[in-house]
């Protein structure tokens, strides 16, 4: 498997591992996992490869702040899609070791009871400081897992923040988990990640300030300029209340029509082209080393020119 990606195509265990992810095998899976977080040319050869079997999976996000109970909610909503004979792919964006680099493994430790199921995959995914609350390879990550034919993925972010709007352009729901006695309605108007809220849930619903926090949300939501009807779902992760109207709210928040599914497959694509041309661009402008470039840098070193400007000119320097 590491023939240069211009021949991998025509390698017999490159189309061997392919077949074995068509049918779901998780060994397969988690290989092709690991070779597409490395990037690079072999990503886009993969990428080509499965594109024809992706679009069948529902992908639903769950974001929120860390201490609202996502872990424990997504175990609980899994053994429900379990229970109904659905399969599941789990991509849990964890944050990274700053010594490895490598995820903390968090979730595993909290979803141990699915760590056997064959129709549960779990991924932890290291965020190595990608802003977002995801990682820079989450979509090409959630195509694998719709090639695989998994009927749901479920995608954890980090629990960022304001930072973690990206879900909304990779997930067909995103769900917003809330604790009560997380902060005030003003701390959640800053968090941000309300806008990009399909569903919103107060989890830990058997705690004090359950209503009042249910309260809160429903009057913000009357705030947003867009799509205000947002169901607020109330559950008790660890016991399961709730979870079977969670689990309906998604569903029905998940049902696009074949133009949808190509308009928000289109708006990903767009991301991941702007995404790799930014890391392109920027390669080739720490690359330049002539004079002119170096005379713009020493314009903006002495606050001749400003940096856009500086870069603006710079780009005009790239062959």
């Amino acid at each position: 498997m590491d023939a240069p990606s211009s021949s991998l195509e025509r390698n017999p265990a490159f189309a061997t591992l392919l077949d074995r992810l068509r049918r779901g095998e998780p060994a397969a899976l988690a290989r092709c996992l690991t070779l597409v977080e490395q990037g690079g040319a072999l990503a886009d050869t993969i990428s080509r490869a499965i594109y024809p079997a992706t679009g069948r999976s529902a992908v639903v996000g769950f974001s929120g702040p860390p201490g609202a109970g996502k872990s424990t909610l997504i175990d609980a909503y899994v053994t429900h899609l379990r229970a109904a004979g659905r399969t599941v792919a789990i991509a849990a964006v964890d944050p990274s070791s700053p010594i490895s680099g490598g995820t903390v493994l968090g979730d595993r430790v909290r979803m141990q009871r699915h760590t056997e199921d064959p129709g549960v995959f779990i991924r932890s995914i290291a965020s190595r400081g990608h802003l977002g609350g995801l990682s820079e390879s989450i979509h090409l990550v959630v195509d694998l897992m719709d090639a695989s034919g998994r009927d749901v993925i479920v995608i954890e972010t980090v629990g960022a923040g304001q930072s973690e709007g990206e879900i909304a352009e990779v997930a067909d729901v995103c769900v917003v988990v809330n604790a009560p006695g997380l902060g005030d309605d003003v701390q959640a108007i800053k968090s941000g990640i309300l806008e990009i809220a399909d569903i919103l849930v107060v989890n830990k619903a058997d705690l004090p300030l359950a209503s009042r926090t249910v309260d809160q949300l429903r009057a913000m939501l009357k705030l947003r300029v867009e799509n205000s009807d947002v169901a607020v779902v109330e559950t008790i992760a660890t016991s399961g209340a709730g979870v079977s109207e969670l689990a309906a709210a998604i569903d029905a928040g998940a049902a696009r029509t074949p133009s949808q599914k190509r308009a928000n497959r289109l708006r990903r694509v767009r991301r991941l082209v702007a995404q790799s041309a930014g890391r392109q661009i920027r390669d080739q402008v720490l690359a330049l080393n002539d004079a002119g470039t170096e005379a713009i840098l020493q314009a903006a070193l002495r606050g001749e020119v400003g940096i856009a400007e500086a870069a603006s000119r710079v780009l005009r320097n790239i062959p």
